[in-house]
């Protein structure tokens, strides 16, 4: 198969190196443009990431002598690269402006950044959960006049350790009516440099700015269904988050209490939760996507498990491990689960959306 040239915006950033590591020697996609702040650009990648570079011990050496581009400019990239994944580092208009001025110019972006995830023509994904909503493109491309451009993007990165084994349940026939979630969220989330030292070794800060807002909004537009040209969010269920910032590089931990709307006699035994995880497949699994994991749900049985280090790269880091499950005396049941952030949280959850539009002949 004859790669895709891909091109990744922001690309000197944390998020934007480790797309470039994770795209080495991908099967499907090949990095031939890079752009990022005009600082950068002109420079060859590997001097605009001297001594700043923090995804293993070289650089792709394919990558490392490309010239950076100016990310603010959408033109340089035009037979460049067949899309774009965006990994931008500014405000939320200027990323919602400049990514839509990438599609307007017919490169096609595939979203790290947060700006567009309520826009209500654009999918927010995560493709074992709600690859319908890529129906929607259709329509974000009509409304904007766009030939061969869309923008899709990916949820925050704390949801997606409990997002699929709730859509799970509910697909199993138990809806959730109601959660509480409290997340331990890794360093790493904080992107480079990040939260200080002094403020994170023998300390655990309990307020992330916005994420709890994210943590109780978002699964609500991926849990809903397009409709009339735009997705309709679900109505529930009900989530109550705290999310907080703990001593750990990668992973982040979710503890998550819930209630199903059901009466007592139907609600699910806990032998049936195990079971419905451990069955759980989906779409990337049917379609054998690269980067999608062959088991999307791992339940651990050992009484201290899931933790961080042992468990993050579980699924090459994008499986969600889950263990603890136990009846609740206040909710129904509760359990403890892990998700890698910057892998299934992040760049390579890109990567799979990324991978389930190309098989879905988004790039064609």
């Amino acid at each position: 198969m004859e790669k895709i040239n891909v091109g990744v915006l922001g690309a000197t950033g944390m998020v934007g190196q480790r797309y470039i590591k994770l795209l080495e020697n991908h099967p499907w996609f090949k990095v031939t443009y890079v752009a990022a702040s005009p600082r950068s650009a002109g420079k060859l990648y590997k001097d605009a990431v001297a001594n700043r570079w923090l995804i293993g011990a070289d650089i792709p050496a394919d990558v490392a002598e490309l010239t950076v581009q100016d990310a603010n400019d959408p033109k340089p990239a035009l037979g460049k690269c067949r899309f774009v994944f965006s990994a931008l580092e500014m405000s939320k208009d200027e990323i919602k402006a400049l990514e839509a001025a990438y599609a307007e110019e017919g490169i096609p972006v595939v979203s790290n950044a947060s700006a567009n995830r309520w826009t209500e023509d654009v999918p927010m994904l995560i493709p074992e959960i709600n690859s319908a909503h890529l129906d929607v493109i259709a329509e974000q491309k009509k409304h904007h006049n766009w030939d061969k451009g869309f923008i899709a993007v990916k949820p925050n990165c704390s949801l997606q350790t409990y997002m699929m084994p709730v859509y799970a349940l509910q697909q199993a026939g138990y809806p959730v009516k109601r959660m509480v979630v409290t997340t331990l969220q890794a360093t790493s989330g904080a992107g480079y440099p990040g939260v200080p030292s002094f403020d994170m070794i023998d300390n655990i800060v309990p307020y992330i700015g916005g994420e709890e807002e994210k943590t109780e909004k978002e699964c609500l537009k991926i849990l809903g269904k397009v409709s009339g040209g735009k997705i309709e969010n679900a109505a529930g269920p009900l989530v109550s988050a705290t999310c907080t910032r703990v001593p750990v590089i990668d992973g982040h931990t979710a503890s998550v209490n819930l209630e199903f709307d059901l009466p007592e006699d139907k609600k699910p035994s806990l032998e049936q939760i195990i079971k419905v995880w451990e069955d759980f497949k989906s779409v990337p699994q049917e379609m054998n996507l690269p980067s999608a994991p062959a088991q999307p749900i791992v339940y651990r049985y050992e009484e201290n498990r899931p933790q961080p280090r042992r468990d993050r790269e579980t699924g090459k880091g994008m499986a969600c491990v889950i263990g603890r499950l136990r009846k609740c005396s206040v909710f129904d049941v509760k359990f403890v689960a892990l998700s890698h952030n910057t892998k299934r949280g992040a760049a390579l959850g890109g990567i799979l959306n990324a991978e389930l539009l190309k098989a879905k002949g988004f790039f064609d």
